[in-house]
């Protein structure tokens, strides 16, 4: 009874996971997932307005009787108005006053027959004192290593806004979804992946078996692809492509913003690449050695990856076999929380070749892709991208790019993030992601030095 049971129940669930596998491998989709982000929409944006209203019900039942309604009116506006903020926008408006700013030069004026006096104008430091007060409150850089703020809450516990109890028809629809995410779609998910992995081991082992080059790297290429769309439909993942008359097709670089290891698979659904990085254990290790027996792949050990020379000169190796697939590298170096670009390394600019731009935008509302690596280890986030609700992403190929004739490795690497901030519609900043792992270098320190002492210093000797 009880096997005649487990058989009608696991048939079915093998057939409908062998279909989901099929079409996730020759990256279909029957409109399931689409119908699912737009069915949370919809929940999300009742949540939305019965939050608004239990929290007004709420303020004005909990006011002193005493208060005036003028004052409990200005409540409820001033919790409407926090409620409406939004991470991506700044808490407040600052000028660029501790960058160095280009100056006019100024009129000659006599010289003081006393060489050792310098006068300075001390009122010219309250810039410096309001942009200290203003990097207190918030600076540019740390509130991008932090989870972006939602406008509205998306029903996970571990976002910033809890309001599971506020009513009953809100509590009760986070029950629900609970139950979905943990007992159903995760499960499902986990398994879904392991599929994904177990492919890739058996899938690449077969493949670099094969003594035809041409066959060898179109079949490489094919278990490439279907790797990463199993691991993108274990989460859900919904992307949309544009402008993929730009999408990389000969050797060269695909650069992009980086918000998180699922950046690879986001992006290796619809194209194949060559993986640059350091050498992992765990289970990016396995990933990272089942894929270098078929792919040429570039692991370095962390040693290797600290050479300059050693990593130029492999990657000029690479671009320069028209064979290989372009490499995605991503030079912010570190992962941002998608709502800025930060500064790009400068070395794989330096190499020459072609760069093909690619933007990624995802959108919080379905979970955070986010890859907080000083908070989080790898497994703590891939459990947390089980749990979520999807991965929605909006990817746009840009077209290709080349290095002008005088233009510095530099100022190619900065216009290139130009051009990826502003199509993705992120921040463009100047600073170093690496602020996130290190202090400010002695130099950066020493140049707002010299142009405090310029600034202080009087027009008049």
């Amino acid at each position: 009874m009880i096997s005649a049971l487990l058989s009608i129940f696991w048939i079915p669930l093998g057939g409908f996971l062998s279909f989901l596998v099929f079409i996730s491998a020759i990256n279909k989709s029957i409109g399931v997932r689409k119908a699912y982000v737009n069915l949370l929409l919809r929940i999300f944006e009742y949540g939305r307005v019965s939050i608004e209203t239990a929290s007004k019900e709420n303020q004005i039942f909990s006011r002193n009787p005493k208060t005036d309604d003028k004052q409990g009116v200005q409540l409820v506006d001033d919790a409407d108005s926090k409620e409406a903020t939004n991470g991506v926008a700044p808490l407040i408006t600052r000028d660029a006053v501790l960058l160095p700013q280009a100056q006019e030069p100024a009129p000659e004026k006599p010289v003081s027959s006393t060489k050792d006096e310098i006068n300075f104008d001390f009122e010219k430091c309250l810039d410096y004192v309001k942009s200290g007060v203003e990097a207190i409150i918030e600076d540019d850089v740390t509130s991008r290593f932090e989870a972006e703020e939602l406008k509205n809450w998306n029903m996970l516990t571990r976002t910033n806004r809890h309001y599971e109890f506020i009513s009953w028809k809100i509590t009760l629809i986070w029950m629900v979804g609970f139950f979905i995410r943990y007992v159903f779609l995760m499960p499902l998910r986990v398994l879904v992946c392991f599929v994904g992995v177990l492919f890739t081991v058996f899938a690449n082992f077969i493949v670099a078996l094969i003594p035809f080059r041409y066959l060898r790297n179109s079949l490489a290429s094919l278990s490439f692809k279907i790797t990463f769309r199993l691991i993108a439909s274990s989460l859900s993942s919904l992307i949309k492509f544009h402008n993929k008359q730009y999408k990389p097709t000969i050797s060269g670089f695909c650069v992009a913003n980086h918000t998180s290891p699922l950046d690879v698979a986001i992006l290796s659904t619809d194209c194949t690449y060559s993986l640059i990085g350091q050498r992992h254990g765990g289970f990016l290790g396995v990933l990272q050695r089942a894929l270098a027996r078929a792919s040429p792949h570039i692991w370095f050990e962390r040693g290797e990856a600290k050479d300059r020379h050693l990593v130029a000169e492999r990657l000029k190796q690479h671009v320069s076999d028209p064979n290989n697939p372009p490499i995605l590298i991503f030079p912010e170096g570190t992962c941002i929380n998608n709502t800025s670009v930060m500064q790009f390394k400068k070395g794989s600019f330096e190499v020459g070749g072609v760069i093909y731009p690619v933007a990624i935008k995802y959108d919080p509302r379905f979970g955070d892709a986010f890859w907080n690596s000083a908070k989080y280890s790898m497994m703590q986030y891939l459990y947390m991208m089980m749990t979520s609700w999807a991965i929605v992403c909006d990817v746009w190929y840009l077209p290709p790019m080349y290095r002008q004739e005088g233009e510095s490795a530099i100022d190619f690497a900065n216009r290139v993030k130009s051009v990826i901030a502003k199509q993705g519609g992120l921040i463009d900043l100047v600073w170093d992601g690496q602020l996130k792992r290190m202090k400010p270098k002695k130099e950066w320190k020493e140049i707002q030095q010299v142009e405090f002492a310029n600034r202080l210093k009087s027009d008049s000797t």
